[in-house]
């Protein structure tokens, strides 16, 4: 499926870390020669998260129909990429997916060109903004921010690591310039 012009960017990294954030920073100002893939969740829409909310028998039903090119299960909740990353990729064009760690190896296996974008913050940094989201109560968060799952890529792997501890700016200025050297 893959050729070597796709480019598939995998943005990915712990919760609170700003990933969602720095996306929509990144789409403001990179213009349409980039794909934004959707991705399908089994929770509802919250502020500043660009999903598409299923219920996890919608999400069953797609995911036995073929209409997800990556899925994965994290935190008692199902994700999925649609199909249309495959023709945007077979046409040449960059797509950027918001990703799972657990999941990156899986992704490269089906798109070896990937270009993963690891994104960060400071323990503080992510507490307090998994405080301020208020999806999970004071355990869940504690729970989140103590699992510190391994990135286990290949050390082939194209790996850019992103600190979005400070400002949204500096951060998503990084992520627009990975981005954009995947254009070329």
């Amino acid at each position: 499926m893959s050729t070597e012009t796709s480019r598939l960017i995998y943005v990915m990294g712990p919760s609170g870390a700003g990933k969602d954030s720095l996306l929509g920073f990144v789409r403001e100002r990179i213009g349409a020669q980039v794909m934004f893939a959707h991705r399908y969740i089994t929770r509802p829409v919250s502020d500043g998260e660009n999903h598409v909310a299923l219920s996890r028998e919608e999400f069953a039903a797609r995911l036995a129909s073929g209409v997800f090119s990556l899925h994965w299960e994290s935190h008692g909740l199902h994700y999925g990429i649609g199909v249309e990353i495959d023709a945007w990729l077979a046409r040449g064009l960059p797509v950027v997916v918001n990703g799972s760690r657990q999941h990156a190896p899986a992704a490269l296996e089906r798109y070896p060109f990937t270009q993963f974008v690891h994104i960060h913050a400071s323990p503080a940094v992510l507490a307090a903004r998994l405080e301020r989201r208020g999806r999970e109560d004071s355990r869940q968060m504690e729970a989140r921010l103590a699992r510190r799952p391994s990135l286990l890529l290949p050390e082939h792997a194209r790996l850019i690591t992103i600190d979005n501890s400070g400002l949204l700016s500096e951060a998503g200025q990084q992520l627009l310039a990975a981005i954009s050297q995947q254009q070329r």
